[in-house]
């Protein structure tokens, strides 16, 4: 086999791969366009206790609203308790909180930092105290602002029996710059196109850092919150597929959340997150695979979750620098061959990045124009942060793969939109 040929082969395969890896997602797309109008009728047998738990850092700016969007859920005030975890702070992040009707837990552990760390630590305490008298748990972060309607959506979906709901995730600053605009798309997208048909078609969803509802029985079997890693809520969703717990989604549900608005904070965060995939990557791409090999419920949702967590970013990443050591290993070549090995290369790198950049630019196109009553921003942001989006995600080449190389450890993102729910309109 020629150099020409192996090249040609290997590029062949490479696409088939992805493409027969990922082809079921633009599948969702069709359910997620052809069903838009499906709502859950469920009348919930009863109005589960819940308590919200908010696990903060030097969040005294905006804690407060989200409390108080809490408060103010057209739910039964005595069925939703509010507590704080007030995580290695230095500023007046506890006492805003329980001035804002929280139970506030201050916690000071430097050798474990995160929200996984201190969500554990406040269900034990729960544990210890005797207050874990829920029937579930939902997960704020503080600069979350919540629908009046949300708790209550939340409840109906609930009672049909989930592990954890996750629920509709907007936000607040999308028309910031192209930054927060990236992340609104990247959420949104999520929400109509992934978790959406996912629940249509009966297949686990997936929670996604906050606005979620997790069963007090889950927490109970779990004794606590084990999820340490990066990215503990992708650490969850994929132990939860594994188990065959199941995952729901509330497209009536809606919390809004605060995007990064700079460069350093998103390479931060996002930095963070491709760690973390690889973290869970690393320890559960064997039991996945087992139960991909599972009938029914439990095979589907971990082949969806395999495919969500697999690192396709550091394949396309290396199919790309093969390409390119074969652009160098054509000094070697005679120049008749050079040319056509070249030509070869180059195509399928030009091609492939062209074609990335054009489907993202139509998934970002689609999701904005579906979701276009859904976003708090001028009509030409919307469109013109739709062209700037593939470039949003082009950025996380480089992340990747300093994520590979890098010891990574969790670190707050600091907010600062303190806005109410009558200024998104």
């Amino acid at each position: 086999m020629t150099l020409l040929e192996l090249v040609q082969h290997l590029n062949f395969a490479i696409v088939v791969l992805f493409t027969l890896l990922y082809l079921y997602q633009g599948f969702y797309v069709v359910v997620g366009l052809v069903r838009r109008r499906w709502s859950d009728r469920h009348q919930p047998a009863k109005l589960h206790r819940f308590a919200a738990i908010v696990s903060a850092r030097n969040e005294e700016a905006v804690i407060g609203e989200l409390l108080e969007s809490l408060r103010k859920q057209d739910y039964p005030a005595e069925l939703l308790d509010l507590y704080v975890v007030a995580d290695n702070c230095t500023d007046g992040t506890a006492e805003a909180a329980r001035r804002a009707g929280a139970f506030v837990y201050e916690r000071f552990d430097q050798s474990k930092k995160g929200k996984g760390y201190a969500m554990d630590y406040l269900f034990r305490r729960l544990a210890e105290e005797g207050k874990d008298v829920y029937d579930g748990y939902f997960v704020f972060d503080a600069d979350n602002l919540v629908d009046p309607g949300f708790v209550a959506e939340m409840n109906r979906t609930f009672d049909r029996g989930y592990d954890a709901v996750t629920c509709y995730r907007n936000s607040k600053n999308f028309g910031t710059n192209w930054i927060s605009a990236g992340y609104s798309i990247w959420f949104l997208r999520e929400a109509r196109f992934l978790n959406f048909p996912r629940t249509l078609l009966g297949t686990n969803c997936h929670v996604s850092g906050t606005g979620f509802l997790v069963s007090a029985q889950v927490i109970r079997e779990n004794g606590g919150w084990p999820f340490h890693l990066l990215t503990e809520d992708i650490q969850f969703s994929v132990d939860c597929a594994i188990q065959g717990r199941r995952i729901g989604y509330c497209d009536k549900a809606v919390v809004y959340d605060e995007q990064p608005t700079t460069f350093r904070q998103s390479w931060d965060q996002r930095l963070r997150w491709s760690k973390g995939f690889y973290q869970v990557d690393r320890a559960y791409t064997l039991p996945l695979l087992k139960g991909c090999l599972r009938w029914g419920h439990k095979g589907t949702s971990c082949y969806d979750m395999f495919a969500t967590v697999a690192p396709g970013m550091l394949l396309t990443l290396f199919i790309i620098l093969f390409n390119g050591v074969v652009l160098a290993a054509c000094l070697t070549q005679p120049t008749h061959m050079a040319a056509r090995i070249i030509h070869e290369c180059l195509g399928f790198i030009g091609s492939n990045l062209w074609n990335f950049y054009l489907g993202l630019l139509a998934y970002g196109m689609l999701t904005v124009l579906s979701e276009w009553r859904h976003i708090s921003a001028a009509p030409m942001q919307k469109i013109g942060y739709v062209f700037t989006f593939p470039v949003f995600m082009f950025t996380y080449i480089p992340i990747s793969i300093a994520a590979l190389v890098r010891k990574v450890e969790w670190k707050p993102i600091y907010h600062t939109a303190a806005k109410k729910l009558n200024e998104l309109g």
